[in-house]
């Protein structure tokens, strides 16, 4: 993994023929536009697909929301949650057929222009369940949902598909509730399990890559559990830009499967060169030193401590994850100094 990587690199980019861009955290917070994030993208030269695990919005929304921060989007650059719910629903359900829909017009929009019929009740005898997050969806959308979902699959239930599973979600204000919190709260009712498209589950990569013929993509995102996580499931680079929700901590004691490629402070990362880390075995005492840039973490033992602060944060996210990481033992078996926990 090139956290990893002794030698110095290019840049994070090298050999990418295509990025896939998250939202939340990664271009925009709220209204706003990250900083950097708009120039950092144009500056690539990369053709983009914008993968989103909201489902309350169209592509177009998207892609008009995107275009007035000054990127030039077109709505079939915008891969939506609910695109990729419809690759799962599709197998299930004919002409016609009416879907229960939680949710605004992200799913809305997609169940129509496939020839699907939009309900909002279990009394008008859904032949599926598709769930999304709207900020307005309330208690009696997901009573309605429980009510058309209560005979389990193997006992003729009908499908029930989540757009994502997303606990949390970055808004304006802070951090709010996602749609992963709707869906157990009927999974609770129903004692069944939905079935996921949007990310870490890869329908959503799969569709992008059918879409854009990418031989060579990056997923960017803010998310270990969600971007990071099924970058790794499909088999794409991965890059965390520490922006959005997921930081030093996080990262510090993220699990193998949920490890990125590179990590950058922002998205002019992308372009940047990569610093080169620097492994270093006292003999005397066995203690490994792990240098980025001018950031120093010793491992000594059990215990990972920082010697010197990087000039830049993430030289020293990444000096401290590569001691955890190439430790002995799981995270939870290591003393790390709370400085360190702090990033």
């Amino acid at each position: 993994m090139a956290l990893f990587r002794k030698s110095a690199a290019a840049t994070p980019l090298d050999g990418i023929d295509c990025l896939y861009v998250d939202l939340d955290g990664v271009v925009y917070q709220g209204a706003a536009a990250i900083p950097h994030a708009v120039d950092s993208i144009r500056a690539t030269g990369l053709p983009t697909a914008y993968l989103t695990n909201n489902a309350s919005r169209t592509d177009a929304d998207v892609a008009e929301h995107l275009s007035s921060f000054g990127l030039e989007v077109r709505p079939d650059q915008v891969v939506t949650s609910p695109q990729a719910a419809m690759r799962l629903l599709a197998p299930h359900l004919e002409p016609g057929d009416p879907v229960l829909v939680v949710g605004g017009a992200g799913i809305v929009v997609e169940i129509e222009s496939r020839g699907w019929r939009v309900v909002r009740t279990a009394a008008d005898r859904p032949k599926a369940v598709v769930q999304g997050f709207h900020p307005e969806v309330g208690w009696k959308d997901l009573a309605e949902a429980a009510f058309a979902l209560q005979r389990k699959p193997e006992d003729g239930g009908i499908p029930w598909i989540a757009t994502n599973g997303d606990w949390t979600i970055p808004v304006a204000g802070g951090i709010a509730p996602g749609n992963g919190t709707l869906v157990s709260a009927v999974h609770t009712a129903v004692g069944r399990l939905a079935e996921f498209a949007g990310k870490p589950e890869t329908p959503m990569f799969e569709l992008a890559t059918d879409r854009f013929g990418a031989k060579a993509p990056a997923m960017i995102g803010d998310r270990l559990d969600t971007d990071i996580l099924g970058a790794r499931r499909t088999g794409i680079r991965s890059i965390l830009v520490l922006t959005g929700i997921d930081r030093g901590a996080s990262l510090i004691g993220a699990d193998a499967s949920m490890r990125p490629d590179h990590v950058i402070e922002d998205l002019r990362g992308l372009t940047a060169p990569i610093l080169p880390l620097r492994e270093t075995l006292e003999t005397s005492t066995g203690d490994v030193y792990f240098e980025v840039g001018t950031a120093a973490v010793r491992r000594s033992g059990i215990d990972i401590s920082l010697v010197r602060a990087g000039e830049r944060p993430v030289d020293t996210i990444r000096a401290a994850c590569a001691a955890v990481w190439s430790a002995d033992r799981p995270v939870l078996g290591l003393r790390v100094a709370p400085e360190l926990l702090a990033l």
